[in-house]
């Protein structure tokens, strides 16, 4: 196998993670509620999925561009579910974000502006997340699972921007990884926490 297969490779692979990881999102929302799932951290992950889009076709790269239109409607449902119209202030508040961060450096610097600063926002987009995570005990909706998913996937993207040598997105991409390493690790802890309060709940039940 050549270098550049395997670089296709990790593209399609990245691709691949992708939908898998926000399809366990969304079938979590399903079956337990959205209880402790951000509404700002997806608003965002639609509006900079659209721009990894454009952003894919000025690459002339087809995993880029089937990375985020793949998932999009994923997204989409479970944006969805998460009623953004009842909180419309959130998403007119995340498009302001999403313009200053993503295509105002886009339209002064290029392409590498736009992308670094879709890596400041896709780092700081995971922060209503963390921050939902670290205020409700709750997080019954969240799946650590997605997030852990999404980390490998950003590992997969960063070998395949390596390979392809856009630095930037290589650069963005990392900063994202571990936002998704640290909501990953903080919701099985969450979890966890549920779990051993319901195992004390029932002990104490059966000891009356």
């Amino acid at each position: 196998m050549t270098w550049h297969s395997l670089t296709l490779s990790m593209g399609w692979l990245a691709v691949a993670s992708g939908v898998v990881g926000t399809s366990y999102q969304l079938r979590r929302v399903r079956a337990l509620g959205a209880e402790g799932v951000s509404l700002a951290t997806w608003v965002l992950f639609v509006y900079m999925g659209c721009f990894w889009i454009t952003y894919g076709f000025a690459a002339h790269s087809v995993e880029v561009v089937s990375g985020s239109v793949l998932i999009l409607p994923i997204q989409l449902s479970i944006l969805f579910r998460l009623a953004p119209w009842r909180r419309w202030a959130v998403p007119a508040r995340a498009l302001g974000y999403f313009i200053l961060c993503c295509v105002v450096p886009t339209v002064a610097w290029g392409w590498a502006g736009g992308v670094f600063g879709t890596g400041v926002a896709m780092t700081i987009n995971r922060a209503p997340q963390l921050i939902e995570l670290v205020r409700h005990p709750d997080a019954l909706g969240v799946s650590a699972t997605s997030w852990f998913v999404g980390a490998f996937g950003c590992s997969l993207w960063i070998l395949y921007y390596t390979g392809v040598h856009l630095w930037a997105a290589l650069t963005a991409t990392a900063f994202a990884g571990l936002a998704n390493l640290a909501i990953a690790l903080l919701a099985t802890w969450r979890h966890g926490q549920a779990r051993q309060s319901v195992i004390a709940r029932e002990v104490f039940a059966t000891s009356m």
